[in-house]
């Protein structure tokens, strides 16, 4: 493998949890899933469908978000939002989130 590929691979890996505190963070209004895809897309946070709809199925599951089926267009579209406990959790994520950096600013700051 080159570096370049192991790089990629690498940030992948770095992403994937971050991807739970963006949708924590952003679905404080309510949207469906193809909007917050889009949004997340726009803010630099690369994330499929195949990787979103099960990550939103297992928040709700989990209680972090809520649902409600909007019907009153054409197209049926179910829209999520973070639940209370997910907005406590948010907190808590990202407190540790800003704990993380700093550790890792420290760690790194002769690698840049």
């Amino acid at each position: 493998m080159t570096p370049d590929e192991l790089i990629h691979g690498q940030a992948q890996e770095l992403r994937r949890g971050t991807v739970v505190l963006a949708c924590l963070a952003l679905l404080e209004e309510p949207q469906y899933g193809y909007a917050l895809l889009e949004t997340l897309t726009g803010a630099g946070v690369a994330v499929d469908g195949n990787t979103l709809y099960p990550l939103l199925r297992r928040l709700e599951k989990q209680g972090l978000l809520t649902s409600e089926w909007n019907t009153d267009e054409s197209r049926p579209r179910k829209f999520y939002r973070v639940s209370p406990l997910g907005s406590r959790v948010r907190a808590g994520l990202v407190r540790e989130w800003r704990d993380l950096t700093a550790s890792l600013a420290r760690l790194t700051k002769d690698d840049a």
